[in-house]
C-alpha cells in the first residue's frame, strides 16, 4: 500500500473514533439534559427528578412512590377495618392511621365519571382523558396517604369502602396489596344500626333492608377481590382474627412480605404512642381498640335480630352463605379461642369500670372533635353520640 492509502486509511479510522466520540456525548448529554428536563413555554428547563420523602420523628427521611408496596384494608364498616389497622400500626415498620375518608369520596367521583357517558365525552373534550385522570387521582391518594399520619417504610390506608374500588387501585399502584375483612353479615348489621353508624342508602330502622344492601356490598368487594387474584388480595375473616390473632397476624404479615414483629399481638398498649396507634376520637371504633383483641363483640347479635328477618335470612342475605357462614345458626359457632383472648374477654368482663374511664380518658383528649355538625342533637342528660359517617 503506498503512502497515500495508507493516510486514507488512518483518516477513515480516525474519522470512526470521532464519530463514537460524538455519539457517546450525545447520549451523555441526553440524559443529563434533555431526560431530565421539561418544556416550558417552547424552552427546555432543568429540573431535578421527581423525588418526594416524608420524614419520621427521627428526621429519617423515606421515599413514598407510586410503585411502593402499599396496603388497602377495607370491607364493610364494622367488619373488623378499625382493629386491623391498629394491629397493623403496632408493627414499627407500619403505619396505617385513621380514616382519610376523602380516598373513597374521590373514588366514587371517579366511578360517576366513568359510568355516565356524557360526563366522560365532557372530559375527553376538554383533553382530561383517563390517563390524565389516573395520574392526577394516583398523585393525591399517594399524598394523602403519605403525609397524614407519621412517616414509616409501609404505608397502609383504611377506609372500608375502597376495596369496592380494588382492581382500579391495583391499576394506579401495581404493587398494592389488599386486605378485605369479612364478617358475618348479623354482626355487621347489628353493630351498625345499635352503634348508629350512618352509611349511605341503610335505614337504620329496618334490619331486612341493612342486611340486603349488606350482602349487595359484599358481593362488589368479593368480586374485586376476586379480579386482583389472591396474590394481591388476602380475604381475613374477622372472627377468625379474634379467635386465633397469632396465627392469622403471621399469615397477614407473610403475603404482605412485612417481617413478623411480636408487637402486633399488643396493639393496645401502643395506643396514641409515637410510631404506635393513632385514634381518632370521632371513629366509632376508637372505644375497643383500646382494649386487647378479646371475645365481646363476636355474637352479641344473636336475639337482637327480628323473627320474621332470622326466618328469611337465606333470601336476604345470600352473601352469607357464599362467604361460609351458616344463614340458619343462631347462635353460630364460629370456632374456639386461643387462652390468650379468653383471658383477655375474662379480664375486661371482670373490670367494667377501669375499661370504661379509659374509654371516657380517651374522648375527653380533644372534646372539640364530638362537636361534628352533623353529630345528632343530644337531649340533656343523655349520653353523646358521635357517629361516623360512611358512603358505600
Amino acid at each position: 500500500m503506498d503512502v497515500n492509502g495508507t493516510t486514507l486509511l488512518k483518516m477513515r479510522r480516525m474519522s470512526r473514533k470521532a464519530i463514537l466520540c460524538a455519539l457517546a456525548v450525545f447520549v451523555v448529554l441526553y440524559f443529563m439534559f434533555y431526560h431530565n428536563s421539561t418544556c416550558l413555554h417552547g424552552s427546555t428547563v432543568m429540573v431535578p427528578k421527581d423525588q418526594k420523602f416524608m420524614y419520621d420523628h427521627s428526621r429519617r427521611a423515606i421515599p413514598y412512590y407510586r410503585e411502593m408496596p402499599l396496603i388497602f384494608i377495607g370491607g364493610m364498616p364494622r367488619s373488623g377495618t378499625t382493629l386491623m389497622r391498629a394491629m397493623m400500626d403496632a408493627h414499627p415498620e407500619v403505619r396505617c392511621g385513621e380514616e382519610t375518608r376523602v380516598i373513597p369520596r374521590i373514588l366514587g367521583m371517579r366511578s360517576n365519571w366513568e359510568r355516565s357517558e356524557l360526563e366522560k365525552k365532557r372530559l375527553e373534550e376538554a383533553g382530561i382523558t383517563s390517563e390524565v385522570i389516573d395520574s392526577a387521582l394516583a398523585a393525591f391518594m399517594l399524598e394523602i396517604i403519605a403525609l397524614h399520619g407519621e412517616a414509616a417504610p409501609y404505608l397502609c390506608n383504611k377506609d372500608p369502602f375502597t376495596l369496592k374500588s380494588s382492581v382500579y387501585l391495583k391499576k394506579v399502584f401495581p404493587n398494592a396489596k389488599f386486605i378485605f375483612m369479612i364478617r358475618d353479615g348479623r354482626g355487621t348489621v347489628h353493630s351498625i344500626i345499635s352503634r348508629k353508624v350512618t352509611i349511605t342508602g341503610f335505614n337504620l330502622n329496618d334490619y331486612r333492608q341493612c342486611l340486603s344492601k349488606w350482602s349487595t356490598a359484599m358481593e362488589m368487594m368479593y368480586s374485586q377481590c376476586l379480579q386482583v387474584g389472591a396474590a394481591n388480595c388476602m380475604p381475613v375473616y374477622y372472627e377468625q382474627l379474634v379467635l386465633q390473632p397469632e396465627l392469622w397476624m403471621r399469615r397477614i404479615t407473610k403475603f404482605l412480605d412485612i417481617p413478623w414483629n411480636e408487637s402486633v399481638l399488643h396493639h393496645e398498649d401502643f395506643i396514641d404512642k409515637p410510631g404506635g396507634v393513632s385514634v381518632s376520637k370521632t371513629e366509632k371504633s376508637s372505644d375497643q381498640i383500646i382494649k386487647p383483641v378479646n371475645l365481646e363483640a363476636l355474637t352479641k347479635w344473636v336475639g337482637n335480630i327480628p323473627d320474621d328477618v332470622v326466618k328469611d335470612m337465606v333470601n336476604i342475605a345470600p352473601m352469607l352463605r357464599t362467604l361460609g357462614y351458616d344463614p340458619e345458626a343462631n347462635p353460630p359457632n364460629y370456632g374456639s379461642p386461643n387462652s390468650k383472648v379468653a383471658d383477655n374477654t375474662l379480664h375486661i368482663q371482670q373490670n367494667v369500670a377501669f375499661w370504661k374511664q379509659r374509654e371516657e380518658e380517651l374522648l375527653k383528649k380533644n372534646p372539640a372533635d364530638l362537636g361534628q355538625p352533623n353529630d345528632p342533637v343530644v337531649k340533656p342528660g343523655a349520653q353523646r353520640v358521635v357517629v361516623a359517617h360512611h358512603q358505600p
